[in-house]
């Protein structure tokens, strides 16, 4: 079984992004599960220390994921992959076992050290989201990876 964990910093999510990703999550079923994982945002004022918050936000990123996890940074600067890419890694994770980790920093994206720390860089895109969109978008690109590796009929 594959456990994909969508670690993210910030909570209470509009519940329109909740429903959207319980929506993927239920639909992928059996050789894999998408488990969100939540670290709280850390509030920022007028003249907050944004460099601070950002690695002691990612310091909490990293201890909330599970043990055993290859951990992959979602970064606007990391490698461009396709779907079907992603759905050849997921594989690959089942064969070897794998718990894959995908972690989304905060504002400010993720700290030079956590990128240092980390398996492998993914992008999503050159363009930037909002944080709410990015975790309804990586819950559909997981469901369509495990669609693809199902040869179910949703990606064509």
């Amino acid at each position: 079984m594959l456990n994909i964990y969508l670690v993210v910093i910030g909570e209470k999510m509009p519940p329109w992004v909740n429903t959207g990703v319980s929506e993927y999550q239920k639909r992928i079923r059996g050789r894999m599960a998408l488990k969100v994982i939540e670290v709280p945002a850390i509030k920022r004022g007028k003249n907050a220390d944004l460099q601070r918050i950002a690695l002691e936000e990612d310091q909490k990123l990293i201890a909330a994921v599970p043990k055993q996890c290859r951990l992959i940074a979602l970064d606007r600067l990391g490698k461009t992959i396709s779907t079907v890419q992603m759905a050849d890694r997921f594989e690959q994770g089942l064969q070897q076992g794998d718990q894959l980790a995908l972690l989304v920093g905060g504002p400010e994206g993720l700290s030079k050290e956590v990128l240092q720390q980390v398996d492998e860089t993914w992008s999503l895109s050159a363009l930037t989201f909002a944080h709410p969109v990015v975790r309804i978008m990586l819950a559909e690109q997981v469901y369509r990876c495990f669609s693809i590796l199902e040869k179910l009929p949703y990606h064509r």
